[in-house]
């Protein structure tokens, strides 16, 4: 189980949504954080061209900006790609790595992922390592242990709550208004903090946050965000709306 000092982290993906205009939305989210979540942090990831932008519309609020990928290197002849040391140098805290549109769209493998997790840590970000296991891989039955060798990929002694954390979002999910059920939810987390207690120890297994992600909205929220071993939300569409992202924090 999660330490119970942990707060819940509510981030939001925004995938490949929002120009400046948007700032209008980032503006309502500020207001509606400015009186505190007592049992939620705040994380936004908009796109890499809004980073700077919206990290100087929260600068100094309830909300932090991470990014949505990086790059495994520092620099380099890399066209179209992102180090991240340059989303640090934005304003950024945290990055996602291993998204499974990545995985799926990239060809990202597990050993890319982790590449990246250990850029983000070098950047001095916090790295948000997504698994998730696609429809046939559950309904084989196999779902627990395809999510616990993704994550077993990512471990070596340099993890902690501190600098990273898992977000497990079933890939059959994503964006389909389908969630699993609470329970299924509970277990795989569990499964996850066991693979991870049995390479960095129980104490710091137990600080690292489990966020949920796949079609999360304020609907469901507060079944999920209560559920065994969940320590958070990694929201989609649902964070594209000032209201609904602010509810679902609010639902921790």
């Amino acid at each position: 189980m999660a330490l119970p000092e942990n707060r819940k982290l509510v981030a939001g993906n925004w995938k490949m949504n929002g120009t400046l205009a948007f700032l209008d939305t980032v503006a309502e989210m500020r207001v509606g954080a400015a009186g505190g979540l007592a049992e939620a942090d705040l994380l936004v990831c908009p796109p890499a061209t809004l980073v700077s932008a919206v990290a100087t519309a929260l600068d100094g609020s309830a909300i932090a900006v991470g990014g949505q990928d990086c790059h495994a290197e520092t620099s380099g002849a890399f066209t179209g790609d992102i180090a991240a040391e340059m989303l640090a140098d934005c304003g950024a805290t945290h990055v996602i790595v291993g998204h499974s549109e990545r995985r799926q769209y990239h060809a990202e493998d597990d050993a890319t992922v982790a590449a990246k997790l250990r850029a983000a840590h070098r950047a001095g970000l916090v790295a948000i390592a997504c698994v998730g296991e696609t429809k046939d891989e559950r309904e084989a039955g196999n779902a627990l242990a395809v999510v616990r060798a993704q994550v077993e990929a990512l471990l070596d002694d340099t993890i902690t709550g501190a600098n990273t954390c898992i977000a497990y979002e079933p890939v059959w999910a994503i964006g389909t208004g389908l969630t699993p059920t609470v329970d299924d939810v509970a277990q795989m987390h569990t499964s996850i903090r066991e693979t991870i207690a049995a390479r960095i120890g129980t104490d710091e297994a137990a600080r690292l946050r489990l966020l949920y992600g796949g079609s999360v909205k304020p609907s469901n929220a507060r079944e999920l965000m209560a559920a065994a071993d969940v320590d958070g939300a990694l929201v989609g569409g649902a964070s594209l709306n000032a209201a609904d992202f602010l509810a679902i924090a609010r639902a921790c």
